[in-house]
């Protein structure tokens, strides 16, 4: 990361710790923030992050890996996520799966080579009597099939 990147970021998160606050308990919505800006949380962000809260660098990783929707690696512009819960299972998600890899060109776990699209199960999207239940970027898609999935995707590229 350059210098003027470094500036940028420490500007950035220094913008977040007055607007929430420089305690532990703003932690959870700056990593928020830095998310949505750069969908992930680069390593000196975490190193930034810890030093303004007087917190140690641990602590802010340990809460980055807990939480599914926080990452420390780059991901595509659109997120996919699809729940892969046992309701979900049963709503048809196997195929709704296998539509999704077949029109991006990848599997679950992966990203497109253009960055435009990473896909990723998430364990509970709380859709639980709309399922299978596909959550992009923000937006949910309830009681999604192979063809309403195919649709979606193309409506996002």
């Amino acid at each position: 990361m350059l210098v003027l990147e470094k500036n940028a970021m420490t500007d950035e998160i220094e913008s977040f710790v007055d607007k929430f606050g420089n305690d532990r308990s703003s932690l959870l919505p700056i990593l928020q923030e830095i998310q949505k800006k750069h969908k992930h949380i680069p390593d000196y962000a975490q190193q930034e992050i810890a030093r303004l809260l007087d917190i140690h660098p641990v602590e802010v990783y340990s809460v980055i890996s807990f939480y599914s929707f926080l990452n420390t690696k780059p991901k595509g512009r659109n997120i996919v996520r699809l729940c892969q819960t046992i309701t979900c299972d049963l709503a048809g998600k196997k195929s709704v799966a296998n539509a999704i890899e077949r029109e991006l060109g990848i599997k679950f776990g992966e990203t497109t080579k253009d960055n435009k699209f990473t896909l990723e199960y998430v364990n509970c999207l709380g859709m639980c009597d709309q399922g299978p239940a596909l959550l992009i970027n923000e937006r949910v898609y309830p009681k999604v099939n192979p063809e309403k999935a195919v649709q979606i995707l193309n409506e996002v590229k």
